[in-house]
């Protein structure tokens, strides 16, 4: 009996001595030694050496000279590790098709006709001035998903409009945005509401109604309205992870062919901050993405990729010295 006992501990103390301690520390001698930059979770850092995330991990950017990541479905935020997942909604959930077509507005171009080449942006807004005075109180009530939706991401400043307590109310969406879309359609007829962030006490800001008569929201939250409005609408195609998320909502790369839709923009907002013409800056980060371009398995499957971070990590370094010059 003692003799089963002994050799019963000796086994469990050899196979925790065994896979808790000789096996971690094994693994992390050898991915310390020879792959000590994806050990330390492939950071990357800016020509100063500072930290900036990881190549691993996608990361919002929003100015008009940097490229931007697909979108991200991810909980809470954007590009949230804690909490990495997909939207799971079908591809004919009428929230995807916003989110789709509010990604579009902004970007999507004519390919043809009298506006051939030009962004259907602006038309949005042209179309926009011209409905009838209630028009966002229409909208909200012909489309209540997504006018509930809406409230969802503004609750702080739906709130404060309504003269409620941040978060109050949260249960009866519906009836919170029935009560503002209203309200804000009569106080400001022929105008859409956004959001703008203005300082607050203790240096804090707050976000408040702002309406407007044009910009991106209106670009992007009208984008699918207008577009209906105007079947003969001949737009160019769009990459599909230009507008799509990915499965885990964290994906750092973007194709090629999305980098080289989005490039005129970006040596468009290059140019003018660094007073240089649009097309050498254009052959140049153009050169640049293809040097940067990679495929899986070292070329040996899938389409070539861009990572976001690495390639506006590059932009900043070759560029925003000469931005900051002028």
């Amino acid at each position: 009996m003692i003799g089963h006992l002994r050799a019963n501990l000796f086994l469990l103390a050899f196979t925790l001595v065994l896979c808790s301690v000789i096996y971690p520390l094994t693994l992390l001698g050898i991915g310390q030694t020879f792959f000590q930059h994806q050990a330390q979770g492939s950071l990357l850092q800016d020509e100063k050496g500072n930290l900036v995330g990881s190549r691993l991990i996608g990361q919002p950017f929003t100015s008009p000279e940097y490229f931007q990541p697909r979108p991200s479905a991810s909980v809470d935020k954007p590009y949230n590790a804690a909490a990495s997942g997909a939207s799971n909604w079908g591809a004919s959930h009428y929230l995807l098709r916003d989110r789709v077509a509010r990604q579009l507005g902004p970007i999507a171009k004519f390919k043809s006709g009298a506006h051939q080449g030009e962004l259907a942006g602006p038309q949005v807004e042209a179309w926009f001035k011209k409905q009838p005075s209630g028009f966002v109180a229409g909208w909200a009530k012909d489309h209540s998903g997504l006018a509930e939706q809406w409230v969802k991401d503004n609750t702080e400043a739906v709130a404060r409009w309504l003269d409620q307590k941040e978060g109050e109310g949260k249960a009866e969406t519906a009836k919170a945005a029935k009560a503002f879309f209203q309200s804000f359609s009569k106080q400001h007829p022929g105008n859409w509401p956004t959001v703008e962030e203005i300082p607050g006490p203790d240096k804090k800001t707050i976000k408040q109604i702002k309406p407007v008569t044009e910009g991106p929201d209106i670009q992007a939250y009208l984008f699918d309205a207008w577009l209906q409005s105007h079947h003969d609408a001949d737009l160019e195609p769009v990459p599909a992870d230009l507008v799509m998320a990915s499965g885990s909502g964290l994906d750092p790369h973007i194709t090629l062919k999305n980098a080289q839709y989005q490039l005129d923009r970006v040596a468009d907002a290059w140019a003018k901050k660094i007073n240089k013409g649009k097309a050498t800056l254009q052959k140049e980060i153009s050169d640049l993405l293809n040097d940067k371009a990679e495929a899986p398995l070292g070329g040996r499957g899938g389409v070539k990729q861009i990572n976001v971070q690495e390639m506006n990590l590059a932009l900043h370094a070759r560029y925003d010295e000469a931005a900051s010059s002028n």
